[in-house]
Parts: C-alpha cells; sequence; structure tokens
C-alpha cells in the first residue's frame, strides 16, 4: 500500500504546499504552516479519491433570482446586520472577546426562534449544560423551548440534529471546542477546525438548517483558527464592545445575503441586551455642549447613520516633543489634519499636546469624520464652544480642500430628527431637494481656512474669547489670504 503523501497547509489562508517553510508565499505569515496527511486533508490525485469525476448541467445566467427566504428573530438589532433574518441552509460564524456577550446574545435569538414554535438546538463545547441553563435562568428565558446539550463529537451533533424534526437554527459554542473522527489530531487544531467546520456547513446545505459557528478571537481582534473557515461561511459577524461601557455592537463583514458593515447596537443589562433603536440618542447623552473642543459628527456605520461627538484638548506642552493621543480615531489621520491645519490654515500647533476621543467607546474610522476633528481641534485651540445645534462631515485634502463624502442624505436626516439645526458639510457635495427637506440649514465649506476663520471670529466676538486672547495661539489666515 502507497505511504499517504504529506501537505503543508498555511492556518492563515489555506494555501497548500509540498514541502514546509517558514514563511507563506500567499499571506505572508511566518510560522503558520501545518503537515497534514493527504488522506486527512482530501487531497492527492483523483484515482485515490474515487476515479473519474461525473459531468453536471449548467445553466445561464437567465431566469427569475427569487429573493432568499428569512427567519427573522423578531430581534431588530440582530435581524438588521443578518439582512432581514436568518437564511435557511446558511451558515454564520460570530466572534468575540471573551465575556462580550456573545453567548448572552445567541441565547436570546434561540430563546426567541424558540417561543415562535421553530425547533432550535443549542451546542455547547465549552460550558456544560448546567452552566447554560443557570444563564438562561439569569435572562428569564428558561421557560423557552430550546433544546440544549453539551457536546463536542461532530458526528454525534449531525446525528442528533437529523433526528426529529428538522431544526431552524444550530448553534455551535465553539467552533474550536468540536472533534471530527475524520481526521486524526487534538481537537483546536488547524485541521480539526476546518474539518469540523466543513463538516457542519455540509449538514446546513444538505439540511436546510441555519448554522451559528462562535469562534475566539486572537488579541488583535481577529477570529482564531484558519482564515479559510470565514472564506467557507455564508456570514461573518463580530460582537463588539468596550469593558468601560454598557453597549455592544454586533458588526458584519461578511454577508452573502444582506449589506456587510451594517451594525446593530445593544446595552447590556441586568436582564441581558437590551435593543438600542436611536443609538445616537444614546451617544449623545449628557454631553457638555457649552465646552469647547466638541464637535458632532454626523457619521456612518454601514448603511445606518450615527452622531457622536468627538472631543479634542489641545495644550501648550512642557515637553521637547508633543504628545499626540488618540481614542477611537486614527492617529495617522490626526496627524495629516495637524499638518494641513498648520500648512493651510497658520495655526501654531507644534508645541501643543494633542489629545482626541471619540465619545462613548466608537470608532470614527471613516474619512468624513476629518471635518468634524479639526473643528473641535480648532475650537480647544482658541477657547470658542461650536454652537450646539451643529453637526459636521467632510474629508479633508492635503490641499486644505474640503472633500465630498456618500450618503449625505440619511447623514442629514438624522441630525434633523435629533433636533440638529445646520450642518457643515463640503461646498461640492450634490444635495437633493429631499436632503434638503431633513429641517437642516446647509453651511457649504470649501476649505479648512474658512472653518478656522469662522471659529476663530467667534472666539474673538465672545467675552471669554476677548479675555483670553492674549493667552491663546491665535490663528492666522492662510498664505496668501
Amino acid at each position: 500500500m502507497a505511504k499517504a503523501r504529506s501537505n503543508f497547509v498555511c492556518q492563515s489562508c489555506g494555501a497548500v504546499s509540498t514541502r514546509w517553510q517558514g514563511r507563506c508565499e500567499a499571506c505572508g505569515e511566518w510560522n503558520s504552516i501545518v503537515e497534514e496527511s493527504g488522506a486527512q486533508a482530501g487531497f492527492g490525485p483523483p484515482a485515490a479519491r474515487g476515479g473519474r469525476g461525473k459531468a453536471f448541467a449548467l445553466e445561464t445566467l437567465a431566469g427569475d433570482a427569487q429573493p432568499a427566504p428569512r427567519i427573522a428573530t423578531g430581534i431588530e438589532e440582530f435581524d438588521r446586520v443578518t439582512g432581514g433574518g436568518f437564511v435557511p441552509g446558511s451558515v454564520a460564524l460570530l466572534g468575540g472577546e471573551p465575556g462580550i456577550g456573545k453567548s448572552t446574545l445567541l441565547i436570546q435569538a434561540c430563546a426567541a426562534l424558540a417561543n415562535r414554535g421553530e425547533r432550535v438546538i443549542y451546542i455547547s463545547g465549552e460550558e456544560a449544560a448546567a452552566q447554560v441553563r443557570l444563564r438562561a435562568e439569569r435572562l428569564g428565558l428558561a421557560k423557552s423551548p430550546v433544546e440544549l446539550a453539551g457536546a463536542t463529537q461532530v458526528e454525534d451533533i449531525l446525528a442528533t440534529c437529523a433526528a426529529g424534526r428538522r431544526p431552524a437554527l444550530i448553534v455551535i459554542d465553539s467552533i474550536q471546542t468540536m472533534h471530527t473522527d475524520a481526521v486524526e489530531s487534538a481537537p483546536g487544531t488547524v485541521t480539526q477546525v476546518r474539518a469540523s467546520a466543513q463538516a457542519l456547513l455540509r449538514h446546513a446545505k444538505l439540511g436546510g438548517s441555519t448554522v451559528i459557528l462562535v469562534g475566539h478571537v486572537t488579541k488583535d481582534g481577529q477570529v482564531a483558527g484558519p482564515r479559510v473557515v470565514e472564506h467557507m461561511v455564508d456570514a461573518v459577524l463580530s460582537f463588539e464592545g468596550d469593558s468601560a461601557h454598557h453597549f455592544r455592537m454586533l458588526r458584519a463583514s461578511k454577508n452573502r445575503f444582506g449589506a456587510t458593515g451594517e451594525i446593530g447596537v445593544f446595552e447590556m443589562t441586568g436582564a441581558g441586551l437590551a435593543e438600542v433603536p436611536n443609538p445616537s440618542a444614546l451617544f449623545l447623552a449628557g454631553r457638555d455642549a457649552e465646552a469647547p473642543g466638541a464637535a458632532v459628527l454626523a457619521g456612518m456605520e454601514g448603511q445606518r447613520p450615527m452622531l457622536v461627538e468627538i472631543q479634542a484638548l489641545v495644550a501648550p506642552t512642557s515637553l521637547g516633543t508633543p504628545r499626540r493621543a488618540v481614542v477611537g480615531f486614527d492617529s495617522n489621520r490626526l496627524s495629516m489634519i495637524l499638518a494641513v491645519l498648520e500648512a493651510h490654515a497658520g495655526l501654531r500647533l507644534g508645541q501643543h499636546d494633542v489629545y482626541l476621543n471619540v465619545a462613548g467607546g466608537l470608532r470614527a474610522d471613516e474619512p468624513a469624520a476629518d471635518l468634524a476633528a479639526a473643528a473641535a481641534l480648532v475650537s480647544s485651540l482658541t477657547g470658542a464652544a461650536l454652537p450646539a445645534e451643529r453637526v459636521y462631515f467632510g474629508e479633508i485634502a492635503l490641499s486644505g480642500a474640503v472633500r465630498p463624502v456618500i450618503h449625505a442624505g440619511a447623514r442629514l436626516k438624522e441630525a434633523g430628527k435629533l433636533g440638529f439645526r445646520r450642518a457643515v458639510l463640503p461646498q461640492a457635495q450634490q444635495t437633493t431637494d429631499d436632503d434638503k427637506s431633513a429641517g437642516v440649514a446647509l453651511a457649504a465649506c470649501g476649505h479648512v481656512a474658512a472653518l478656522v476663520a469662522e471659529i476663530a471670529q467667534s472666539s474673538a466676538e465672545s467675552p471669554a474669547g476677548r479675555r483670553d486672547g492674549a493667552r491663546r495661539a491665535p490663528a492666522r489666515g492662510p498664505s496668501g489670504d
């Protein structure tokens, strides 16, 4: 009998090579290649896998495209992220840090579906069934007809799910604890995780059940294990949050049946996770509208408009190298905004420490946050508080020009709904009559120097600005103005 040929598979991207090497040539990761036998990995010549294949029928692109059926959980924030509910036969991967609330969210979703008459199975590989039952009692869901078991053998799990009525939802918590007899390796290894996920995916596609795989995350927030699992599943969801805040965000980074980048906002309470239908009001609650250095950004999270407060503090430094500290904002983008303000707006920031924070623990990663960050910085430097009813959005170019951004209409409607009456937006931003009907007056800003001049003028007109003008760093107009 011929000896099984070994292959070397990268645990990050799934690339296959015939020899071991320290660095994967496909993805560039170091020490990510693991040896697998050809029989376990499913590789080898066609004769070893059962001979010649069969031809199958091909179809054309023409035809009626029916929308995928959905099974809504009734939790609107959860259904928003999944695209309207679960698609039968789909597989989703849910990742998140330990203790963030993944199991709590899934138990609530399982209970919501089970209470509507659907068969739901919850398989826990990390906790005993008694521990999961205690959590359900604490959440007030103990009477929900969710079928629960503690198991890690994939073949036993599939046999149990196939017996009786087809389950609408199967939750596997977590995929790293599963193991299958098809491969000979320890649970949690690359081979076991991939083989277990493949078996569960095959069961979902053939049986029509929705499967949710829970995955651990690494230190940098990526789902642990082989990246090929993320390519196999239909949706990749991440449950994010900050231990210092009560809110949690469910974000879709991949979704074959819905929009990517969509988010759902929850608040952690004593009775579990509560939906936050108006997250903008939550993130703006308790803000001090009269304090300088605070600007409201009309931002976007996926397809959802979100209003957040950007706070800045500019103070004279006593160090040789000024400090630049950011929370929830890209530090490289802050450096670019500071350079543009110095080069094209005449601000002297080289002798000041700069602190920038996105209130509420959110992250403002989109370029549209540039204008709000610049307004907050100038407000803190001049000591002039920005008008409380004003929002900002726009991208700042290296030339100092304010460039247009997408979804202007959704931003304006969200601002008008929360009572804001004026929006500072790029001069080249194209708006429609529907956008103007949101009840928000539009103030066009074509260059960052115009923004600085307006804030500096309001600072000079205020009593505090006239009294402290000698002690503050003045804002000079750009060269040639």
